[in-house]
């Protein structure tokens, strides 16, 4: 039997085993929910007001009309109660960091969502805040005549504080369903502290889960009742014209400009052109050059998976797909090694290593964790100790945030990482690693430095504050790792990187050249 229609039967399987909320007040109960009752958390008390005129998707993470079990929660429901669909996707501008870079990534989006929408029976408003909490008040203005509400249960960022908000204001019941990654973050409520031993769980607790994923295209062929009104008609509130230039409208909002669009393009259809390009060509090279800035095989996933673009389960079931894979291939005894469980090629391995066991090792963090994940004392007791301990050590270099965000030290390689960090989005995956760690040593305290790469990355990062990039900047702090020899200045016990070391192992000077020194740049830092 070929791979696809394995999986297909055990995902068909895996739906018609699940069940709805665990509490049984507004579940499914004419009938089995297909999106599994461990991703689905009720907001606040309130119960299903079968009396309401419609049901309200709100779009917060999940930016997709494919591969989304919030968007796939809302349809059953909508079905089961009759009523007309309501999907409100909004953007503030009022958040730290928004910028013109992350604004027109999600707009872009908001268009590709336009066009799936239209064709549905799905009324499909999306919201640009023109000035700071001119949104507020407008997702309860849709609650106000609601059934219900269902969102996306994202575990980091403004999101979580936004949802407990707004649904403390809400007389009907609020559902968030987790749609971020294979494994489901609340299904366990332990906090790994290694990859080695999030991995190790993962290969005796993930294979039911494997079976149980979103509908592909929940909009095919979907009856439900049309709402014959415009809910926000005579409000405050008015609907973003997806059809107009986004960069007229990014340009007219109050907003961060001097972080400015990148060329990669935001929204589902990028997306999958972006995922496409990694099966097609980078899946193969990726175990052998994903490290290598002279020839890019890193997925370029990371922003779409963050913006909710793209679907993690998409991704993992065309990979396992592309290999013609099985469940028969798991490998029964491997105790959380990197390569052998899957059964497949040691790139797709690598790859899937990355996207399910590091990038929901993050969610994990976040979710168990959700007043520390960004702050010191979230770090293991050694790295905290260590760090402390070398706090007042003599830094060779000392530069504040100011110089960093312009790429003034004189550290050549550092400096063009940044560059391209401020460029496109996202620094080569090897660099961003030493670019971290080298904060930590210019800066005048670990706390310092906390401060500097939370800044540096959410501001200009695409797939800054995430999960997983939050992952990626406590890494070069301790977490996920073990304490190291020789003890060293600043680092203390703390994994070591050199740019001297980086020099040797990577194949640097195509990436120097292009992201080097401009013309006309100051030739000397700007040391403190």
């Amino acid at each position: 039997m070929a791979a696809r229609s394995v999986l297909g039967g055990l995902y068909h399987l895996g739906g018609a085993r699940s069940s709805s909320v665990a509490d049984p007040v507004g579940s499914l109960h004419l009938g089995v929910s297909s999106v599994p009752e461990s991703r689905v958390r009720a907001v606040g008390p309130s119960s299903i007001d079968e009396n309401g005129e419609y049901v309200v998707y709100w779009m917060m993470a999940a930016r997709r009309a494919t591969w989304n079990f919030g968007l796939q929660r809302a349809i059953e429901h909508a079905t089961r109660l009759r009523k007309p669909l309501i999907v409100l996707e909004a953007v503030r501008c009022g958040y730290q960091w928004a910028s013109a870079r992350h604004h027109t990534f999600i707009l872009q989006g908001m268009a590709d969502q336009a066009r799936d929408f239209a064709s549905s029976p799905v009324r499909y408003i999306p919201y640009v805040e023109p000035q700071p909490g001119a949104g507020k008040g407008l997702v309860e203005h849709l609650a106000a005549r609601a059934c219900m509400v269902v969102t996306d249960d994202y575990p980091a960022f403004f999101l979580p504080r936004a949802v407990a908000a707004a649904a403390a204001r809400m007389s009907v019941r609020v559902e968030a369903v987790d749609g971020n990654g294979v494994f489901p973050m609340r299904a366990t409520t332990r906090v790994f502290t290694t990859a080695h031993s999030f991995r190790a769980f993962l290969q005796k607790q993930l294979p039911p889960h494997l079976v149980q994923a979103p509908t592909p295209d929940p909009l095919r062929r979907l009856r439900l009742p049309e709402l014959s009104y415009d809910p926000i008609a005579g409000t405050r509130w008015g609907v973003h014209d997806t059809s107009l230039a986004i960069e007229e409208v990014v340009r007219k909002l109050p907003i961060d400009a001097e972080v400015g669009a990148v060329e990669a393009r935001g929204g589902a259809r990028a997306g999958e052109r972006v995922m496409e390009r990694l099966l097609d060509d980078r899946l193969a090279r990726y175990a052998e050059d994903r490290n290598d800035p002279e020839h890019e095989a890193a997925s370029g996933l990371s922003p779409y998976l963050h913006f909710g673009a793209v679907s993690a389960h998409q991704v993992v079931r065309r990979v396992l797909d592309a290999e013609a894979w099985s469940p028969a291939r798991i490998g029964r005894e491997t105790r959380g090694a990197r390569r052998g469980w899957w059964g497949l090629s040691e790139a797709a391995e690598g790859f899937l290593d990355q996207i399910i066991t590091w990038r929901e090792l993050g969610f994990n963090m976040c979710a168990q964790c959700p007043d520390t994940y960004d702050r010191l004392e979230s770090l293991p007791s050694w790295a905290q100790r260590t760090l402390e301990d070398h706090a007042h050590d003599l830094r060779p270099y000392e530069y504040d945030l100011e110089a960093l965000e312009g790429a003034a030290t004189h550290d050549e390689i550092w400096n063009a990482a940044q560059r391209q960090l401020r460029r496109e989005g996202r620094i080569h995956n090897y660099l961003r690693m030493l670019w971290g760690k080298k904060i930590l040593e210019w800066a005048p305290s670990p706390a310092h430095a906390l401060d500097h790469l939370i800044q540096l990355n959410n501001r200009w990062a695409l797939d800054g504050r995430d999960p997983n990039s939050y992952s990626g900047i406590f890494w070069t702090l301790g977490r996920y790792d073990r304490a190291w020899g020789p003890e060293r200045a600043i680092f203390g016990k703390i994994r070591y990187m050199s740019s001297d070391s980086t020099r040797r192992k990577l194949k640097l000077r195509t990436y120097l050249q292009r992201y080097g020194t401009p013309p006309g740049a100051p030739s000397q830092p700007n040391l403190l």
